[in-house]
């Protein structure tokens, strides 16, 4: 097998090696427990922005219910220049200059990801996210009052933000098989929505201190972690000195072979280069199918607390933050779509084939839930739990096992040094359509709700249509293997009867 990252990377220095045969189940525990860590803290602090906009600009509905309900209730004035008249723009532009920023930034940070030690770029990345994310919310002690300091901060935390996602993905692909992949990363996935909801609680709970505890506390334990990381991590087993071949496990150094890909002659590869890995067949497509999936996904991040303060449920207008807390349950059903996509995958083999599935079946999800989400609270928890389902089970699967999958392509010849490449060009592609569709959002909605789930149902047509060849090409694949098996068991029982 071939070698991995030859010279990239190194041991962990805090770690000691595993030996026996619980070796490799140690390691991805290890592995799943640190990388799940890593990207809570991510989402961690990227979630406190939208709990301090209340804080930052009184008149602003966009964003917690957490905090709009302490706004509420300490009569706060605001913090120039976001109290102002056109506060709300200036958030506004802030949220799309970090995903415009992140998107850009993290097809540079998978490029550099297979040519450097992935555990030095994750640490680089979460250190870096702690240290501008605190100088953000140092505006506050520093009493600092001019735009521009929150908008240069806030990008450079994103351009910092964008090395996370394309190395734990390449980690946790270094040490699992394609065969339990789709599962084991849709329940690893779950960080995202954990991280968004401890953000949520954890500056919530601290503005009442002033709105700087709400940034200084999550970057000093994104931090710590990001240490814990560094002396932790192993990024694969190659560097660890463990050898898979078909589930066993051998500690001989010297007989060290990459997992994951397929037999061949042990060569040195260099990593790929960024028009190679567009190349790379079913990159293009997932990742433009990734571009309207997660345009609908974060639409529903950034704007499905203030629908829902905004929709009567049963003739009632609920509290913003019964809202806010009601809008938890697409989280809870994303979860649950993510684990099920990623199940069902690896049950059928045919990822192309669930994820266009999903996608096809957030459609109608999303028109009834439009329609009579209204009706009662009951039917609004059970079609918002549905949707997320359908809405979050592909962005999962396609962010996790298709992009750790492409990543180790068999055309690839054995070169495993294209995951992190790969899961950039897809996620970072993806993150484009999630600054669009909230942007696009905010302007439709002023209009008409029901234009805007228009814009969503048709984004996810498009997401499922744009992957018609892949789900043409597993059928064809699914086909000739049956066919195959009727004639080889035809041939089978005639010659028994002769």
């Amino acid at each position: 097998m071939a070698k991995s990252h030859e010279t990239t990377s190194r041991k962990p220095p805090g770690l000691r090696l595993f030996k026996g045969a619980k070796a490799l189940r140690n390691y991805q525990t290890l592995v799943l427990v640190l990388t799940f860590l890593a990207y809570t803290c991510f989402h961690m602090t990227r979630k406190i922005t939208s709990i301090v906009k209340s804080e930052l600009d009184p008149q602003t509905k966009v964003g917690s219910a957490w905090g709009r309900l302490h706004t509420r209730n300490s009569l706060n004035i605001g913090w120039s220049p976001f109290n102002t008249s056109d506060g709300s723009t200036l958030l506004g532009e802030i949220d799309v200059a970090f995903l415009a920023v992140y998107s850009l930034g993290m097809f540079f940070a998978g490029h550099l990801g297979d040519r450097m030690d992935l555990r030095i770029v994750l640490t680089i990345g979460m250190i870096g996210t702690a240290i501008f994310t605190a100088l953000f919310g140092a505006g506050y002690w520093l009493n600092i009052h001019n735009f521009y300091y929150f908008l240069v901060f806030q990008m450079i935390a994103g351009l910092f933000q964008s090395s996370g996602w394309p190395s734990v993905v390449a980690v946790v692909g270094n040490w699992f098989g394609k065969s339990k992949r789709g599962l084991i990363m849709g329940i690893w996935n779950a960080h995202t929505s954990i991280g968004n909801i401890s953000g949520s609680l954890l500056a919530a709970s601290l503005l009442k201190f002033g709105w700087g505890w709400s940034f200084a506390i999550p970057s000093i334990i994104m931090a710590l972690a990001g240490l814990v990381v560094f002396f932790f991590l192993p990024v694969s087993p190659d560097v660890m000195e463990i050898d898979i071949d078909d589930g066993e496990v051998n500690s001989d150094k010297d007989t060290a072979k990459e997992p994951l890909l397929e037999p061949g002659q042990e060569v040195k590869h260099k990593a790929i280069g960024f028009l190679e890995a567009w190349r790379i067949p079913g990159v293009a497509p997932f990742a433009l199918c990734l571009f309207f999936s997660k345009l609908v996904a974060y639409t529903f991040l950034y704007w499905l607390p203030f629908y829902i303060s905004h929709t009567p449920i049963g003739n009632e207008y609920l509290s913003d933050a019964m809202a806010g807390s009601l809008s938890t349950v697409f989280d809870v059903g994303g979860v649950l779509g993510g684990v099920l996509a990623g199940h069902i995958s690896d049950r059928v083999n045919a990822r192309a084939i669930t994820a266009a599935s999903f996608m096809y079946c957030a459609i109608p999800a999303l028109f009834l839930y439009r329609t009579y989400g209204s009706m009662s609270m009951m039917s609004n928890i059970c079609l918002m739990f549905i949707t997320g389902m359908f809405v979050n089970g592909p962005y999962a699967l396609i962010t996790t096992a298709v992009s750790a999958d492409l990543g180790t392509h068999s055309s690839l010849n054995g070169n495993s040094r294209a995951l992190a490449t790969v899961t950039a060009i897809i996620d970072g592609t993806g993150s484009v359509g999630a600054a669009i569709g909230p942007l696009l959002t905010g302007y439709i909605s002023t209009e008409s709700w029901s234009a805007v789930f228009t814009m969503l149902m048709a984004a996810a047509l498009l997401a499922g249509l744009l992957l018609t060849h892949l789900v043409c090409a597993e059928l064809r694949g699914k086909l000739s293997s049956n066919v195959s098996k009727v004639v080889a068991n035809a041939q089978t029982t005639c010659s028994d009867q002769v």
